[in-house]
């Protein structure tokens, strides 16, 4: 597991050409945890995807210190598909294919570490249940066993608290501020801004443009929550890609 600080270099994402976010220049610290907010439609999941690699940019890079950490990523629940015919276990296990390969058996070492990162996410005894069967906390309890199985050194995380109760709350934030400890990345698109002022060191406030990046008080003043919802609100979706500094 390593870590390495994460660059946005004049970074501009779009769909169909065009832009949801716009010259966007950030550095986050490694070892840092941030919370990415903003209003509905501010670019936050559009961002992360390209963080993770899923979405090429359509100016600037996504950069890191040294080589590129070892990555996992967490989407939004409503793109997980559950019809799929898997176990609790199966599904925590695909976190182990960076290392044993696809279509590679699990050894007793690995079915230790699987059997512990389900455990550790309350969902020991769930191993045989298929995941169709889960409720919304359960399976998102599963989705965090996968990434602890991942150790990865970058852990992206697309609102992982939404529709999910208390304690399973609770419990998975504890889990993301043990990762913060051991000296791992740590960056989440949240709406809860009292989670974000109790738990984020971190906030990097978004809408199609950077608004702030710093200490969460100071990102998520009142006068920068003002200028953020402002900016979603009278939203051009004619406009075109922007030429400006563009690579």
């Amino acid at each position: 597991m390593s870590s390495a600080a994460l660059r946005l270099k004049n970074l501009t994402l779009g769909y169909d050409r065009h832009p949801a976010v716009h010259h966007l220049d950030a550095t986050i610290a490694a070892g840092s945890m941030t919370a990415i907010v903003g209003p509905n439609g501010a670019g936050k999941s559009t961002l992360l995807k390209a963080v993770a690699g899923a979405l090429a940019p359509l100016a600037g890079a996504v950069c890191f210190d040294g080589p590129r950490p070892q990555l996992a990523w967490l989407p939004q629940a409503a793109e997980v598909d559950r019809s799929f015919p898997l176990s609790v276990g199966e599904f925590a296990a695909m976190g182990l294919w960076s290392r044993i390969g696809v279509f590679g058996g699990l050894r007793r070492a690995d079915r230790a570490r699987l059997a512990a990162a389900l455990d550790a996410v309350g969902m020991a005894g769930f191993a045989h249940r298929p995941i169709g069967a889960l409720s919304g906390g359960q399976m998102q309890r599963t989705l965090f066993a996968r990434l602890l199985l991942q150790d990865a050194g970058l852990i992206l995380l697309d609102e992982p608290f939404v529709a999910i109760d208390a304690r399973t709350t609770a419990d998975l934030m504890a889990l993301v501020a043990r990762w913060r400890g051991e000296g791992r990345t740590v960056v989440a698109v949240l709406h809860d801004m009292e989670m974000v002022r109790a738990h984020f060191p971190e906030t990097l406030l978004l809408a199609r443009e950077l608004i702030a990046h710093g200490l969460t008080a100071d990102a998520l003043s009142a006068a920068n929550l003002l200028r953020a919802r402002a900016m979603v609100e009278a939203p051009d979706p004619f406009a075109p890609v922007c030429e400006r500094g563009a690579a």
